[in-house]
């Protein structure tokens, strides 16, 4: 699912929920920086982190 990922999508991350949700900022191979609203800026490997993508942005609400 990580492969679909671009600019922009809203996604969380399964193993740390605290985080909150993030806007995906670039994905370069398996190395995805996402900008979560509780944890800011953070870069994670796909190859081990399967994100969840969000279909509605919280942050519209």
């Amino acid at each position: 699912m990580n492969e679909i990922l671009e600019p922009g999508m809203i996604v969380r991350h399964p193993g740390a929920p605290e985080w909150g949700t993030g806007q995906v900022q670039s994905r370069i191979g398996d190395r995805i920086t996402i900008n979560f609203a509780n944890a800011g800026k953070q870069v994670v490997n796909g190859k081990h982190i399967h994100l969840e993508l969000v279909t509605t942005d919280p942050f519209d609400q």
